[in-house]
């Protein structure tokens, strides 16, 4: 953790921090332009903040887009903020971001999600953990039944109801480095067991299905994590609830590994 807040004690950093939230996936040279910061500077507090897991990047042809990491953040939260603080921290912060009218993204290509995190585990643990209903029930209340096939179809157990479909397939796996599935359709018994209304369901069926990537890197005991979930339309009803999902789930898969025991559920 050290490492986090060192690269949030500078403005500057905080500063594209900022510009990442608003806007992710900017490439170095929109993030300069945003900035009143030279090319040099900017890179080089990009890279404190890409060492302390701040911030990851994405290759897009020649590209490299930043994208914001909630993951270690999230991590600080879960760690400091207990349970019965979280509740009036995230009013203040709800409060405080009324009273400044702090503008949505306004980005106008489809949003990507992409978050990383490092796991003290091995990629054969992890896989076991991303693939085996014993371990996905445990810390994120889904599970999967597929034989992991490229080209399978995925019945989904999420949270309790059933979902199945032929369009939620397997997309790629190769084990202990990379899997990929398509993301489960919305149903009226997912929309009952979250208290969806009507309109909100609606929304969420018209979206064209979106897709997560899971990549695994070994460095040392340590293994990197990167989710990276595509595939939404601009103003995408789905992006809401996957923002404060993912972080959660995460957070919980790296601590069901490290320690062997998720995340409350209401933490």
């Amino acid at each position: 953790m050290d490492e986090v807040f060192k690269a949030l004690a500078d403005s500057s950093r905080r500063a594209l921090l900022d510009s990442l939230n608003a806007r992710n996936g900017q490439t170095l040279r929109e993030l300069c332009a945003g900035l009143d910061m030279a090319r040099q500077s900017v890179s080089k507090h990009l890279a404190v903040l890409e060492e302390a897991g701040l911030v990851t990047t994405v290759r897009r042809g020649r590209e490299k887009l930043h994208y914001l990491n909630a993951a270690p953040v999230h991590e600080i939260a879960h760690r400091w903020i207990s349970r019965y603080d979280q509740a009036r921290v995230q009013a203040l912060a709800d409060l405080k971001l009324a009273l400044e009218d702090t503008p949505m993204d306004t980005k106008t290509d489809a949003p990507t999600f992409v978050y990383t995190t490092y796991i003290r585990t091995t990629p054969q643990k992890l896989w076991q953990a991303l693939t085996d209903p014993a371990f996905t029930r445990r810390y994120w209340a889904t599970e999967f039944q597929t034989d992991w096939t490229p080209g399978s179809p995925m019945t989904w157990d999420n949270h309790g109801v059933m979902i199945s479909d032929p369009e939620q397939v397997v997309l790629e796996a190769d084990p202990y480095r990379r899997l990929s599935y398509t993301w489960h359709a919305m149903t009226p018994e997912l929309a009952e067991r979250f208290g969806w209304d009507d309109d909100t369901l609606a929304r969420l069926s018209a979206e064209p299905r979106s897709k997560v990537t899971f990549t695994m890197e070994e460095e040392a005991q340590i293994v990197k994590l990167t989710v990276v979930h595509d595939g939404f339309e601009p103003g995408s009803t789905l992006v809401e609830m996957l923002s404060q999902g993912w972080p959660n789930v995460l957070s919980s898969l790296k601590t069901f590994l490290e320690t062997g025991a998720p995340l409350p559920e209401d933490a």
